[in-house]
C-alpha cells in the first residue's frame, strides 16, 4: 500500500521532463498538482489519474501554497508567478535535484555551450564497453528521473544551464563545463548570468575537468579537489591533449604517452578531437579502463545533426550540423572541417566550405564567424529571419577575402546555390548558428530536410 506523504508538490511545466517528474512523485506517494502556461501542453495525456491540472497560465495561488515547486527547464525562474512563490518562501528545484536526492549512484555531469551531447554519448558508450550498467540522459534523450529504472551503476548527465539553475548540490563524481560561448541571450541578462548558471555544475563535485583552451571553464573551487584538463595542445604529464609527429600524424595523448591517432577515429575535425579528449578525461575520473575508452573512439560514428556526414557527390561532401544553433557550435564546425579540408585535399586548390547559415539568432553577436568564414569558406548562403543581421556582421570580412555572400529563400535554394559554387574536394556545411523555428519544426526537422534534399539529388 502506497503511503501518502505530506506536502503538495507542484510541477510547473509539462513536456517529457514534467511528465517524468509527476510519475516519480506519484510513485513516491506525494500529493501532486500540475500547472502550465499552455492549455494543452505536451504529455498531458500521459499523466497518471488523480493529478490536478491548472492550465492556460501558471496558477500563482497554487504555486504559493506548494510545499515545493519542481520547475521544468523550459520555464524561467524569473516568471512572475514563480517569483511570487519564492517570496512566500516556497522552495523551487528541478528534476536534476530530485535525481540527486533519489540516488547515491556516481554521476558524470557534463555541460557547456557546445558538444554536450557528443561528449555525453561518448562517455556513456565508453562505460558500456567497460561492462558497466550505465544510464545516459538528462537534457539529452531520457529524462533524468527515468534513468533510475534499470538500477544503473553510473549515470551520465547532459545538463543545460536551465536545468542547473534549479540544482543546488549535484555532488557529481566528476563535472565539466566543456566550453562557454554566447547562447540563450534571450533568457539571460548578460553572459555573466549564463556563465554562473553553467558553473553550478561544480557544486560539491568530487573531481572536475577543465578545457585548457577556454579559461571560462575553470571553476572557483578548492584547490584540493582533484582536477584533469584537456586541450588541443601538448599536455602536461597527467592531462590530455594533442601530440604531433614530424610526418603530420596527430595523436590523442596523455602527457607524453600517445593513445590514438586521430585518423583512426570516424569523427573528424579538431572540435571532435577536443570532444574525444574531454571524454577520456571524464572517463578516467570515474575509473573507466583506457582500452575500452579508446576502442569506443575508434567505433563512434557521431550523432545525428551534429557535424554528421551525409553523402559525397561529385567529389563534394555534405555535412549536417543542424544542431549548430549558436555561434560557438558553428565556429567549431567551420574551423574543424575547414582545417581538415585544407590539410587533406591534394590538388591545386585547398578544399573550401559552402556554409549555410541563418534562422532565429536569439540576440547573438555573429561577428566571431567572420574571420573563420573568410579563411575557410568559398561561399556563405544565408536563410531565415535573421539573415540580414548575420550579413551585417560578416559582410566586410567576406568581401575582403573574396568569399561570396548569397541570400536564399528556402533550404532547397540554399543547397542548390551551395552545390553550384563548390568544386571537387569542397564540402557543404549546414551549421546555421541559429534556432530553427522560423522555418522548421525544430533543428531535427531542419537537419532531416537537408539530408533528404542532398540524397534526392
Amino acid at each position: 500500500m502506497l503511503i501518502q506523504r505530506g506536502g503538495l508538490k507542484v510541477v510547473a511545466g509539462l513536456g517529457k521532463t514534467g511528465v517524468s517528474v509527476v510519475h516519480y512523485l506519484v510513485e513516491q506517494g506525494y500529493k501532486v498538482a500540475v500547472t502550465d502556461t499552455r492549455l494543452e501542453p505536451p504529455g498531458l495525456v500521459d499523466l497518471p489519474g488523480g493529478v490536478a491540472c491548472h492550465l492556460g497560465g501558471l496558477d500563482e495561488a497554487l504555486l504559493c501554497h506548494a510545499d515545493e515547486i519542481i520547475l521544468s527547464p523550459g520555464l524561467a525562474l524569473s516568471e512572475p508567478a514563480i517569483q511570487a512563490a519564492i517570496e512566500k518562501g516556497v522552495s523551487v528545484i528541478g528534476d536534476i535535484q530530485l535525481l540527486r536526492r533519489a540516488t547515491a549512484v556516481p554521476i558524470v555531469a557534463i555541460t557547456g555551450s557546445n558538444a554536450k551531447s557528443t561528449v555525453t554519448t561518448l562517455v556513456g558508450e565508453m562505460a558500456v564497453n567497460a561492462g558497466l550498467r550505465v544510464a545516459v540522459g538528462g537534457n539529452l534523450g531520457t529524462p533524468a528521473l527515468d534513468l533510475l529504472n534499470n538500477d544503473p551503476e553510473l549515470i551520465v548527465l547532459e545538463l543545460s544551464s536551465f536545468q542547473l539553475e534549479t540544482t543546488s548540490n549535484l555532488a557529481a563524481a566528476v563535472a565539466v563545463v566543456l566550453n562557454i560561448s554566447e547562447d540563450h541571450m534571450d533568457r539571460y541578462d548578460d553572459m555573466l548570468g549564463y556563465h554562473a548558471a553553467k558553473h553550478r555544475v561544480f557544486q560539491q563535485c568530487q573531481s572536475y575537468v577543465i578545457n585548457r583552451d577556454d579559461n571560462l571553464t575553470r571553476p572557483l573551487i578548492a584547490d584540493s579537489t582533484p582536477m584533469r584538463s584537456f586541450g588541443l595542445n601538448a599536455p602536461d604529464m597527467n592531462d590530455f591533449g594533442i601530440l604531433r609527429d614530424i610526418d603530420g600524424t596527430v595523436w590523442l595523448a596523455k602527457g607524453r604517452h600517445r593513445l590514438l591517432a586521430t585518423r583512426e577515429m570516424k569523427i573528424q575535425g579538431s572540435h571532435n578531437a577536443a570532444n574525444a579528449l574531454a571524454a577520456l578525461a571524464l572517463g578516467e575520473a570515474v575509473g573507466l579502463p583506457m582500452d575500452a575508452m579508446l576502442q569506443t573512439l575508434r567505433e563512434f560514428v557521431g550523432l545525428a545533426h551534429r557535424c554528421q556526414f551525409v553523402a559525397e557527390q561529385d567529389g563534394i561532401r555534405f555535412y549536417n550540423d543542424s544542431k549548430g544553433t549558436n555561434v560557438g557550435a558553428t565556429l567549431a564546425a567551420i574551423e574543424g572541417l575547414g582545417a581538415a579540408l585544407t590539410s587533406t585535399v591534394a590538388s591545386k586548390h585547398s578544399g573550401k566550405l559552402a556554409v549555410i547559415l541563418g534562422g532565429v539568432g536569439k540576440g547573438q553577436d555573429f561577428k566571431p564567424l567572420a574571420l573563420p568564414l573568410g579563411k575557410f569558406a568559398r561561399v556563405v548562403v544565408l536563410i531565415g529571419e535573421d539573415a540580414p543581421i548575420i550579413e551585417a556582421a560578416v559582410k566586410a570580412t567576406l568581401v575582403e577575402h573574396h568569399v561570396a555572400l548569397i541570400h536564399a529563400k528556402t533550404l532547397d535554394d540554399a543547397l542548390r546555390v551551395s552545390r553550384e559554387a563548390c568544386q571537387s574536394g569542397d564540402a557543404v556545411l549546414l551549421s546555421p548558428a541559429c534556432a530553427s523555428f522560423d522555418m522548421f519544426l525544430n533543428y531535427e526537422d531542419r537537419g532531416r530536410q537537408f539530408e533528404q534534399l542532398v540524397l534526392s539529388n
